[in-house]
């Protein structure tokens, strides 16, 4: 990936690289924000249902909470159809293969002749995105590690090594503004098959099931108690650390019910043992209270984004709109320090979806293993038991021979 360096002064402007990025987010974030609302009332989702999948990288990798947020807005603000995204050195390496002495070679098809090389288009403009790199090192010997090995130890461990995190900026293209269709036609229909959306939802009469997240109610697996009551309003209680939600009976449909309980969960997930963002004093209608609520509606929208669903704007959120605007028009700090909350957020929230559907499917396997193989002994049984009759019965009929040859 190429690097931008964060210099004090960059383009003439004052600003360094992630100033200039955390401005792009706000100009987005404002532009959809201003769209959510109208004169008469009606409210626009976050995302339109079913058109993107989650945003990933050329390589295959999923953007994080934060960039995913922004790289799908940029997607429905441009029509991109794919959210396949990558650097300018990430395309223009497509061109070339390179030996283990680091010599490069242009591409060449089954025939030897050269490939058709790819680009990005003339006149297109990339767009940032934010990640994070860590450097560890050992308190006593300095010595650095690998941040995927720190990851690996136990927090015993762990207390040995000082953590610095750097947050980098990087420019990146979707795939629409470049040449790879064309190029690499092969390539890019393999990344229109991995990348259609896909919807979790299972159909149940006239409402909409997400059987992953049903369980985790049911089993709570939550990381606070969520309790489902016949009641009209949908809650998380700091000072009990629990949510209370309606029936889903009680909406219009499905993704309402769990547009609603992800917005609770994401609120969930600041209590003081997580991740330590709501504060008790912070009351109704304060500039922080405003502020969690944004953080609740941009990652619960995300979160339904992913599996394949829609998320309107929460009625008690709407009256935030314009604390929401002039939050980001006016102070610079707002648009990072939400997005990272929404980053850390979404990503506690997803982790234990996947978990949950994953020991679900891992169950289904092992009672279809097992049904396999009682049906296998059980069809043996039969063969056994066929097998024994007929030696019975051909022990019956050469007594019958050893008799009548007897008699004669």
């Amino acid at each position: 990936m190429a690097y931008y360096n964060k210099s004090p002064k960059n383009n003439g402007d004052g600003k360094n690289a992630e100033d200039r990025a955390l401005d792009t987010f706000a100009n987005m974030m404002i532009e959809k924000i201003e769209s959510l609302g109208s004169k008469d009332g009606w409210q626009k989702p976050w995302f339109t249902e079913g058109t993107l999948s989650w945003p990933k990288n050329l390589s295959g990798r999923e953007y994080n909470g934060m960039n995913a947020l922004l790289l799908t807005m940029l997607c429905e603000k441009k029509g991109y159809e794919l959210p396949v995204f990558c650097t300018f050195n990430r395309a223009v390496g497509l061109n070339y293969q390179t030996d283990k002495q680091g010599n490069k070679k242009q591409m060449v098809d089954a025939n030897g002749e050269p490939l058709p090389k790819v680009g990005i288009n003339k006149g297109e403009k990339s767009f940032p995105v934010m990640l994070t790199s860590f450097t560890i090192v050992h308190k006593e010997t300095k010595e650095k590690i690998p941040y995927d090995d720190y990851k690996r130890m136990s927090a015993e461990e762990q207390k040995e090594y000082n953590v610095y995190p750097k947050l980098n900026v990087y420019q990146v293209f979707n795939v629409a503004q470049t040449n790879l269709k064309e190029a690499r036609p092969e390539l890019y229909a393999k990344l229109e098959a991995e990348n259609k959306p896909e919807k979790a939802l299972v159909k149940e009469g006239d409402m909409y099931s997400f059987p992953a997240v049903d369980q985790m109610f049911k089993e709570q697996k939550w990381i606070c108690p969520i309790n489902i009551e016949h009641q009209d309003n949908a809650f998380y209680s700091i000072s009990r650390n629990q949510i209370t939600i309606p029936e889903k009976a009680q909406f219009k449909d499905g993704e309402s019910w769990y547009g609603t309980a992800f917005h609770e969960m994401v609120h969930s997930t600041g209590a003081e043992n997580q991740l330590n963002r709501l504060h008790p004093q912070s009351g109704f209608g304060s500039d922080e209270y405003a502020r969690e609520e944004l953080v609740a509606e941009l990652g619960s929208a995300l979160v339904c984004q992913k599996y394949g669903m829609t998320k309107n704007l929460k009625e008690d959120s709407a009256a935030y709109l314009k604390s929401w605007l002039g939050s980001l028009k006016e102070t610079p700090s707002f648009i990072k320090t939400t997005l990272m909350d929404v980053k850390k957020a979404t990503s506690i929230l997803t982790q234990r979806i996947d978990e949950v559907s994953l020991e679900m499917k891992e169950q289904q396997s092992e009672d279809v293993a097992a049904s396999v193989s009682e049906e296998n002994k059980d069809a043996k049984d039969m063969k056994q038991s066929a097998s024994s009759n007929d030696n019975e019965q051909t022990e019956v009929e050469e007594e019958k021979v050893a008799r009548s040859a007897f008699r004669r």
